[in-house]
């Protein structure tokens, strides 16, 4: 794979940058200079690479929820079976805002701060990760592996466990990544009506 470009590696510098004056001052907290001077440039060489400070929100937000789309579909692409599915994917999905908990915070608490354009966009993809799980969760209910009265309501409630994570999860907390993921596996397990499953 080639190296990045120096504007591509200019962009990630200042990526990585929003992400950090984001997460600990929330959007409208966060000035161009806090951004630039956190990645080492000026307050003009942000211009050269983002429109706005608004611009580089968006991108942070397509880039994340396109990302935890598609651990979703992933999670559910390895088996057809809907109890294996539900925990691969309650796993990931925790693990997604477990790795990503700095990340996944901008996405969930920021929304607000987005053009009515950006939130469109963004909102179809959110969209999709309720679709994928509302429709993992019926077809576990039609194959008779899934016990629950109202299917849409635990597919919200299963998003919701997950992206909490990030509200709370600190990397020096009492939990290691792999328990969590094992425990939110379980967890949806339990709230779908399933048999939780058993090492053996």
């Amino acid at each position: 794979m080639a190296a990045p470009s120096r504007a591509e590696a200019t962009r990630a510098r200042l990526l990585a940058a929003a992400v950090a004056a984001f997460s600990e001052k929330g959007f409208h907290g966060t000035t161009t200079r806090d951004i630039a001077g956190a990645a080492g440039m000026s307050p003009a060489a942000v211009y050269v690479h983002h429109k706005s400070k608004e611009e580089l929100l968006h991108v942070i937000s397509r880039d994340g929820h396109q990302a935890a789309l598609d651990v979703v579909r992933q999670a559910r692409a390895t088996t057809s079976d809907p109890v294996e599915q539900l925990a691969a994917v309650a796993r990931g999905f925790a693990m997604f805002h477990v790795e990503h908990h700095t990340i996944a915070r901008i996405l969930n608490y920021e929304l607000a701060a987005l053009s009515p354009e950006h939130r469109a966009e963004i909102d179809v993809l959110r969209t999709g990760i309720d679709r994928e799980l509302r429709d993992l969760v019926a077809s576990g209910v039609a194959a008779g592996a899934f016990d629950i009265p109202d299917p849409a309501l635990a597919a919200t409630a299963l998003a919701s466990m997950g992206i909490d994570i990030a509200r709370w999860y600190r990397e020096d907390g009492e939990w290691s990544p792999d328990q969590i993921g094992d425990y939110y596996a379980d967890l949806a397990l339990r709230l779908a009506g399933a048999a939780p499953q058993t090492s053996s």
